[in-house]
């Protein structure tokens, strides 16, 4: 499925909309170039999720934990190789917390098969285009119940 953002507002109100519909377990892989948005998608699933920290890229400390309605992990994998989720602590998270993991793709087949993959694509200064992909049943469900289509 694929939808269009016209501005940083609808790009994080979708974020807030995903958010709104998690549940603890849920997996999260953004992927996309610098600049892309996934930060700031994060953010708006952040507020769905009812944090009201602050929500910065965790890039130098790789995760940031924060409490909401559901606690949501926060994973960075930009300045990692081959990252070593179990070090960083991703699987003691992943139960009992939605984990949104962005640089996923450097994670390579380390990361469960059911996550809802969304991948960013610039394609204006403001615009861009979100390409989600359900891995397995939890995703599928998440994904049906944000009901994207047109």
């Amino acid at each position: 499925m694929t939808i269009d953002t016209s501005s940083e507002a609808e790009t994080t109100s979708l974020g807030r909309r995903l958010g709104a519909l998690c549940v603890p377990g849920t997996l999260i892989a953004l992927e996309g170039d610098r600049g892309a948005g996934k930060t700031r998608f994060a953010k708006g699933l952040a507020a769905g999720l009812g944090v009201t920290d602050e929500v910065t890229s965790p890039t130098f400390v790789l995760m940031n934990v924060y409490e909401g309605r559901i606690r949501l992990a926060h994973l960075d994998l930009y300045r990692l190789e081959s990252p070593d989720l179990p070090s960083l602590g991703f699987f003691d998270v992943l139960p009992d917390s939605v984990t949104v993991v962005e640089w996923a793709e450097k994670a390579g087949s380390g990361l469960p098969a059911d996550r809802l993959t969304i991948s960013f694509q610039v394609t204006g200064e403001d615009s861009r285009r979100l390409m989600f992909q359900a891995g397995g049943p939890r995703s599928g469900s998440l994904l049906n119940a944000l009901n994207l289509s047109p």
